[in-house]
Parts: structure tokens; C-alpha cells; sequence
């Protein structure tokens, strides 16, 4: 592909390294081959979007255990070919037993951070808040698939027993949390054999887990919520201190929320709400961005640069201040969305000059997590994102089950009268931005990414990418990318160094990093049915497309054609 960038404005220029993919019935995107394989499988079968999608969540929880797993949560923004957008909000919750003074915060952690004493609300039983992901994942597909819940996760137990070649990848989040992981033999014996990360290449098997996904496929999802395995999970709680009791696992419910609806420059804007910011923080962020003409000043040039560092440092003061499980907090949803609001924290942009714009601690969320975009040729599309949070979660395995929790309690603020702290059964709040971009009431993109506080700035950018700068989707999302929340501007080491010279003449602190957020997968729908997909750099992501079709209604195979 050729270089992007616009030399003569001072702008960045990149090359990409994936190619796009297009075809017509259908197109799969993940983070993992295998994984767009498991949902390609079911496209390939007649299965629709919401088939493939939980085939390959299933599949992700075997092939990317360090991304998500059963035991997590998450959000999915499903389109179906009727024009409908359905919210499945299937977050983790805060277990009953905990509240804002469960954890001390840790006098020496850094700004901006939720470290607490001893970290127990980031490693091991008790930093687990309540899984959603297996019960979101079953009521999808239940309510818009069309396949036995056996049926799509086939792929995952196969993969789970038959085993999987590690990835380079796999193997370095390993290496990033070995550590953690040396401490608890069950999750060390798989990952980490002779007590050293496993290596790329090796065959990994886990048949512990194999069984456990075979059980959910024959009693489905109440085998964890009110069956035997969530009494096993529920007294390894006890014993281990954790706070998540059989009360949190049968009282879990999803919620349907009604999808947000912002504008940028002829555009529709689609995304689900409160308690995911991201999307509320993505159609703010535009609505600045609105009012310049960003097209004209360069992708890539410092004056954008800085604009996208102001726009991203009022989203994080407003969302310290504000954003937070509607159940337990107001959230200005209708203001912070509204253009007369974007005027008013515009007129206080300096173009030539950083500030500092007000905001408490912002929630300590991980970057490691996992998305998927999916659409069929029926016109249903699904992007969703799904996690444990850290690597690994909480970097053990409940003991027989191969299940590895989630460590949510981390993205809650371990200091009391804030928007987020932790209060009895309240979701947590994250940014997750499963994005759909309409243009005259028809898809035209949806999107997203892992990244924790990194990915509702990484769908912004993109978004402006397509809209001001006319990039084709791969472009889109693999070009360099910014981020702070006020306390550093990190810019990936492409941006050239004038580039960030220039920002810190702004007053800016610049730090050059290799990548912002995770892997982004997309998809863009033409007018004439077909579907590029594209996935990025910055993780294993591969699209997976499938055309072709069934043969002419009429064709006959005579008898005659089989003489040789």
C-alpha cells in the first residue's frame, strides 16, 4: 500500500502492514485468525452476524485467554437487517459484599491510577467482580441467532482439546504477566512449563476448560449462574477470600439500553450508552472537532494533533467528573452530547497553547481486552467488545475449570464519593465503543477496539480519519495514534519528531510510544452490497470474508457430464 501522510503540511506518513479483505455474504473480523475462522465457520453454514459473533467469542476465550473469557463482561451493539439497534449490556457488577471502603487506596501510586494496598483489586479472588459474558453471549444468540448454542461452540471445544499453535503474541503477554501468573499453579502450569513463559510455536491444550465449555454447551448458561459450576466457582471464593458469593451469580441480569445517536459532518454516529463512555465521550470529542476545518489543517500535522490532545482532555475531565452506571449516577447524558455545549468547551481552546482542564482520578481501566465486527449479507451487523480486563484477569484459574476471571474491581475507584466508586451491585464503567457510522440511514462503517482508556480516543480518531481526511478503512485503522487524559500526550514513534517538537513547544509533555490501544477491526459496507474488512497492526487481528454462493436456482448435473 502506498504511504499516507501529507509531507507538506509537517503531517505523519505511515505504510500499512495488513491487507483489507471484501467480499459479499459475509465478513468476520477478530483479533485471532482461529477466532474469525469459528465465525466464518457459521456464515459459511447459513448462520447470521449473531452466529458468527458468539462462535467466535467462544472460540477467543480458548485461542486469547489473556484478552477474555466466559468469566468477564462486556458490550454488545448488534444492527439487525431490519434497521433495529439492540444494547445487550452484559457488564460485570460490583460483588454485594463490596463497598467504597473495601480497598485502601496506596499512598505512592502514581497520578491517574487506582492502585490499592496489597493490590487486591488487581490480582486474585478479590479484585473478581461478577461475570456477565457467558449469560450476554447466550441471550444473543437465543434472541437474534439462529443456532444451537452447542453449535457454535464447537469450535472453541475443539480448539480447547484438540489444542492451538501459541502466538508470538500470546507468548509476550505471558512474558508481561509472569510474574503474577508464578504464583498460582494452575494458571502457571499451562501458560508458563518449567516455570518460563511458553513459547511460540508450542501446541497448547486445555482440556480442563474443554470440559467445562462441553458442560456449558450441554445445560447451557445456568450452569454457571445457578448450576454446579457456579457452586464450585462460589466456594472457591470462600475459601480464597474472594468477595463474589451465589448471590451475585444468581441475582446477574443484562440490561437493554437504547443506543446513543450523535451527528458529525453529515454523519450518523451509533453507539450503546452509559455505563460504556465511550461512545457519549466519542460524539462530544466530534462535536468540538466540528467547529475546524481538521480536513484542511493535515492528518498528522500539529495543529490536529493538538486539537485531538484539548478535545481528548475535556472528554476525560467530564467523564472523571460524571460518567458512571446510570443506576447509581446522574449522567448528563443529553449536555454532554449536545453541540451548544461543544461551543461553549470549544471557545476555551487555545490553538497555540495546551491547558489543563479540570478532572478528578479517571477510573484505572486495562488495555487489554478484546473486539469483534461482524456482518452478514442479510444486512445484521455486530460489533462488540468483551473482556477481563487485564492480561489474564486476575492471573489465576479457578481450580478443575479452566476458567479465568475476570479483575473488573480494578476499573472502580477505590476512593469513596466519586462517580465511580464501588457501591453493591453497581456496573463498572468502561470505554468501550462498539461504533456504527450511518450516512442517509444506511451503515457505512462500524468499528471498535481493546484498549481500555484508550479506545473511545482510538474510534474518535478513526472516525475523523474516514470522515476529514477520506482514509479507506485499513488506513483508517492502522494510522498512528494519540492519547492523554491530561497528564501526558503519548503519540506512537511514526509521528516524525518536528512533529512532536512542535507539541511541546504547545506546552504539551510528549512521550513517543510504540502503539496507542489495541488491535481495531472494521468493516465498511458499499453501496453495491459489498464489505471491506480490516484489521490492524497492533494485535493478531485477521478478517475473514466469505463470497461465492450457492449454485443457480435450476442447475442440473445430467448424467451424461459424469463420462470421462
Amino acid at each position: 500500500m502506498p504511504d499516507i501522510g501529507w509531507p507538506s503540511r509537517a503531517g505523519t506518513t505511515f505504510r500499512c502492514e495488513k491487507q483489507p479483505v471484501t467480499a459479499a455474504r459475509g465478513m468476520v473480523v477478530t483479533n485471532h485468525p482461529l477466532a474469525s475462522a469459528a465465525g466464518a465457520e457459521m456464515l459459511a453454514a447459513g448462520g447470521n452476524a449473531i452466529d458468527a459473533a458468539i462462535a467466535a467469542f467462544f472460540a477467543l476465550t480458548v485461542v486469547e485467554p489473556m484478552m477474555v473469557g466466559i468469566l468477564g463482561g462486556g458490550i454488545a451493539h448488534i444492527r439487525l437487517a431490519d434497521g433495529r439497534h439492540a444494547v445487550i449490556d452484559n457488564q460485570s457488577m460490583a460483588p454485594l459484599a463490596t463497598g467504597p471502603t473495601t480497598f485502601t487506596p496506596d499512598p505512592n501510586a502514581a497520578p491517574g491510577t487506582m492502585d490499592t494496598v496489597g493490590r487486591k483489586n488487581a490480582v486474585g479472588p478479590t479484585s473478581v467482580a461478577s461475570p456477565g459474558n457467558l449469560k450476554g453471549w447466550c441471550e444473543a444468540l437465543d434472541r437474534f441467532g439462529t443456532f444451537a448454542l452447542a453449535d457454535v461452540m464447537e469450535p472453541a471445544i475443539r480448539h480447547a482439546s484438540r489444542g492451538f499453535r501459541v502466538t508470538p503474541y500470546l507468548h509476550e503477554c505471558v512474558l508481561d504477566s509472569a510474574a503474577d501468573m508464578s504464583r498460582d499453579p494452575e494458571i502457571a502450569r499451562l501458560y508458563m512449563p518449567d516455570g518460563k513463559p511458553i513459547e511460540p510455536g508450542t501446541r497448547l491444550t486445555t482440556g480442563d476448560y474443554a470440559e467445562t465449555l462441553r458442560g456449558i454447551a450441554h445445560e447451557g448458561p445456568d450452569l454457571l449462574y445457578s448450576g454446579a459450576l457456579g457452586t464450585l466457582y462460589t466456594d472457591h471464593m470462600a475459601k480464597s477470600g474472594g468477595y463474589i458469593t451465589r448471590e451475585d451469580l444468581t441475582r446477574y441480569r443484562t440490561i437493554d439500553r437504547e443506543a446513543l445517536r450523535g451527528t458529525y459532518r453529515g454523519f450518523d454516529i451509533v453507539g450503546p450508552p452509559p455505563p460504556s463512555s465511550g461512545p457519549l465521550h466519542i460524539i462530544q470529542m466530534l462535536n468540538i472537532l466540528e467547529g475546524y476545518d481538521i480536513a484542511g489543517l493535515g492528518f498528522g500535522t500539529a495543529d490536529t494533533l493538538h486539537l485531538l490532545a484539548e478535545a481528548l482532555k475535556i472528554a476525560f475531565a467530564d467523564r472523571a467528573a460524571a460518567t458512571a452506571d446510570p443506576a447509581f449516577v446522574k449522567v448528563p447524558v443529553e449536555k454532554l452530547m449536545s453541540k451548544s455545549y461543544a461551543a461553549v468547551r470549544r471557545a476555551r481552546i487555545d490553538i497555540g497553547r495546551a491547558q489543563r482542564w479540570s478532572a478528578e482520578v479517571a477510573p484505572g481501566e486495562s488495555a487489554n481486552t478484546t473486539h469483534l465486527t461482524v456482518a452478514d449479507g442479510m444486512g445484521n451487523i455486530v460489533a462488540s467488545t468483551q473482556t477481563i480486563n487485564s492480561l489474564f484477569g486476575a492471573r489465576y484459574i479457578v481450580p478443575g475449570t479452566g476458567m479465568i476471571p475476570n479483575n473488573y474491581m480494578f476499573v472502580f475507584t477505590p476512593y469513596p464519593d466519586r462517580a465511580n466508586s464501588i457501591a453493591p451491585g453497581k456496573r463498572i464503567t468502561s470505554s468501550m465503543s462498539p461504533v456504527m457510522v450511518l450516512k442517509d440511514g444506511k451503515p457505512r462503517y462500524a468499528l471498535g477496539l481493546p484498549g481500555g482508556l484508550r479506545i473511545f480516543p482510538s474510534v474518535m480518531q478513526a472516525l475523523s480519519n474516514l470522515i476529514d481526511h477520506g482514509m479507506t478503512v485499513q488506513e483508517a485503522v492502522e494510522a498512528p495514534r494519540l492519547w492523554t487524559q491530561g497528564y501526558g500526550v503519548e503519540v506512537e514513534n511514526v509521528v516524525p519528531s518536528d512533529v512532536q517538537a512542535a507539541l511541546r513547544d504547545r506546552g504539551h509533555n510528549v512521550v513517543a510510544t510504540g502503539n496507542v490501544g489495541g488491535g481495531m477491526s472494521a468493516i465498511q459496507f458499499d453501496a453495491d452490497g459489498a464489505m471491506t474488512g480490516a484489521a490492524c497492526w497492533r494485535a493478531d487481528g485477521t478478517p475473514i470474508g466469505v463470497g461465492g454462493g450457492y449454485a443457480r436456482k435450476g442447475v442440473r448435473f445430467r448424467p451424461d457430464q459424469a463420462r470421462s
